[in-house]
């Protein structure tokens, strides 16, 4: 495995490690979905480079446009919970009310 492989499977998994164990905050658990989806991004880009294709690879730009629109996603719930419940803590919400 080379290094630069080894550093994006790492930075992945400590995105998901944070994402399992950090559940404290709305916020952590947003930020943690971003660092796996920018691995992601780094890692889809690379392969792109490694194939030595000629045609540039449509699936990282794709993913970063995903990646934009759930971090939007993720901020606007993020305002909308703290404005309801008045924190982002993770322990205050009950999904069983609407």
């Amino acid at each position: 495995m080379s290094p630069t492989h080894f550093s994006i499977s790492a930075t992945f998994l400590i995105a998901m490690t944070g994402l399992v164990l950090c559940r404290t905050h709305l916020l952590s658990a947003l930020l943690c979905l971003e660092m796996m989806m920018l691995s992601l991004y780094i890692g889809l880009s690379m392969w792109a480079l490694q194939i030595h294709s000629t045609t540039p690879s449509l699936s990282p730009m794709v993913l970063l446009s995903f990646s934009a629109c759930e971090a939007s996603a993720g901020l606007a719930l993020l305002v909308a919970t703290a404005r309801t419940h008045g924190s982002d803590r993770l322990q205050s919400f009950n999904l069983l009310r609407c």
